[in-house]
């Protein structure tokens, strides 16, 4: 199963292995989960990650 690298408003950086709605456009890019660091419910957003090599 893929994992997506995510960020909570707070800053807190961690990887989920389901990131709802990816492709609805019309919300935006933030989605609203449960923050491991935090305990508490955040608007994330995916965190681009720079290509090695």
């Amino acid at each position: 199963m893929e994992r997506t690298v995510v960020r909570c408003a707070d800053g807190h950086v961690f990887s989920t292995a389901s990131f709802p709605m990816q492709q609805a456009e019309r919300l935006g890019p933030g989605r609203l989960m449960r923050c491991p660091r935090c305990a508490r419910l955040r608007s994330v957003v995916q965190v681009a990650l720079e290509k090695q090599g």
